[in-house]
């Protein structure tokens, strides 16, 4: 007779698939601090099969055929056959530990401390003094998970947590905590920037005030008159500062929202040079715009368009060269599905090491120049969340005494994208 579903067989296959499965909820419930009770889960089915493998065995049905009864013997949890697998499946380092050795190790292990970590004393292949002091002290076990910095590059933060298993062996499960710390490091150098941007027209202006009471310096009608100017300047300066602010605020609020109101950029563009030309007479003559053939209809959010393109041309205005022009140019690619807008000015451009950091909040070339024009150090920020919002790509391309471009291509429709960064498809291809 074979098999029924309840005999040891099936019922042992029965109960390992529900250990697995278990151990997938742990997971799926728990995160990444769920690998304590998957591994809890997997054990428990475990044991249960041993226990159905004992009970289903012919000495519980044939009195005359009894021996003795002892206690199922619960082998180590890295002895199944399907364990390697297991935990090869987990995206997190995984080592398995028998005293201080290492017995098992997945592959996401493997790759952080050596292909060759098995076998090794695990103070030696993960050498940091707390993870030594947590894995000699086998009591420590149970205690909360330690922070580990420097493991596989300097910048690289950790979680360690260690648990014991049945059978006496331990399992330690390394949880990569970078890029929380990176976030929090980004908010902490966000606040601390705008509270120096802040301060420092706030204390001119503070400083300003002071003067004007004493009663020599204010009753100068010269003095008061170029005090009261930079004041205003300074005023402005910090109302520009908090307007970037908020402006960015609301765009990142908004970066999950696909914009699909239509657009017409060819006529934002020239709405924008009209604007500059009038603000700014003296450099805005030098603004010009080239738009190609064929261009599809656009879909975005006219608002975030027309703010990077003021963003984009007043940047080329300030740095540009005076006299020399500052184009703005609009293409088509060959099946329509792409637009590519630039802005190029001809300045001193900007050093190599300075590209990959432009977009950076409050980052700036030459901190003390960005000032004294006006600069918030917050423009180009602006410009790349307004272009991931539309699901495209920003590229700068810039050499030193000759100028910057700054090349933005936008799906036509946002929300059907057709950028992937390769370049491979010339059907994709945007003519110069």
């Amino acid at each position: 007779m074979g098999d029924t579903p309840g005999s040891g067989l099936n019922g042992g296959r029965f109960l390992f698939a529900t250990a697995l499965l278990g151990a997938g909820v742990a997971i799926s419930q728990f995160g990444s601090n769920g690998i304590e009770q998957a591994m809890i889960c997997f054990a428990a089915g475990l044991v249960a099969i041993v226990a159905m493998a004992d009970l289903s065995s012919p000495a519980k049905h044939n009195p005359q055929a009894a021996a003795p009864i002892r206690e199922p013997e619960i082998k180590p949890i890295s002895q199944h056959r399907d364990f390697t697998s297991f935990i090869d499946g987990l995206a997190d380092p995984v080592l398995v530990l028998t005293g201080t050795n290492v017995r098992r190790a997945n592959s996401a292990a493997r790759k952080l401390l050596g292909e060759y970590c098995v076998g090794e004393d695990v103070r030696l292949v993960i050498r940091h003094p707390a993870a030594a002091d947590l894995l000699v002290d086998t009591s420590a076990a149970a205690e909360g998970p330690i922070q580990l910095v420097g493991i596989g590059s300097r910048d690289q933060r950790w979680e360690m947590l260690v648990r014991d298993m049945p059978g006496g062996e331990r399992i330690l499960h390394l949880w990569d905590r970078s890029g929380v710390y990176a976030v929090e490091r980004m908010r902490t150098d966000f606040v601390a920037n705008a509270s120096h941007e802040l301060r420092t027209p706030l204390a001119s202006i503070k400083g300003f005030i002071e003067t004007l009471e004493d009663n020599e310096a204010g009753a100068d009608p010269e003095t008061r008159a170029r005090f009261l100017n930079v004041m205003f300047r300074e005023a402005n300066r910090m109302q520009k500062l908090i307007d970037d602010l908020i402006s960015l605020s609301r765009i990142e609020a908004e970066k999950f929202r696909v914009p699909d109101t239509p657009v017409d950029l060819p006529e934002l563009m020239r709405e924008v040079q009209t604007v500059l030309r009038h603000s700014q007479p003296d450099r805005g003559a030098d603004i010009a715009v080239d738009i190609g053939p064929d261009l599809p209809p656009l879909r975005g959010d006219r608002t975030q368009l027309s703010q990077l393109l003021h963003n984009l041309v007043s940047n080329s205005m300030k740095y540009g060269q005076p006299g020399t022009p500052v184009t703005m140019r609009l293409r088509s690619s060959r099946n329509g599905a792409l637009v590519r807008l630039s802005v190029s000015d001809c300045g001193e451009g900007i050093a190599p090491e300075h590209l990959p950091r432009l977009t950076e909040r409050f980052y700036r070339v030459d901190s003390s120049r960005s000032r004294a024009i006006g600069g918030t150090g917050l423009g180009l920020s602006i410009v790349k969340h307004i272009v991931e919002r539309h699901r495209g790509r920003l590229e700068i391309d810039s050499e030193v005494q000759k100028g910057t471009t700054i090349t933005i291509t936008l799906p036509a429709d946002p929300r059907t994208p057709q950028i992937d960064g390769s370049g491979s498809n010339p059907d994709l291809s945007v003519p110069a």
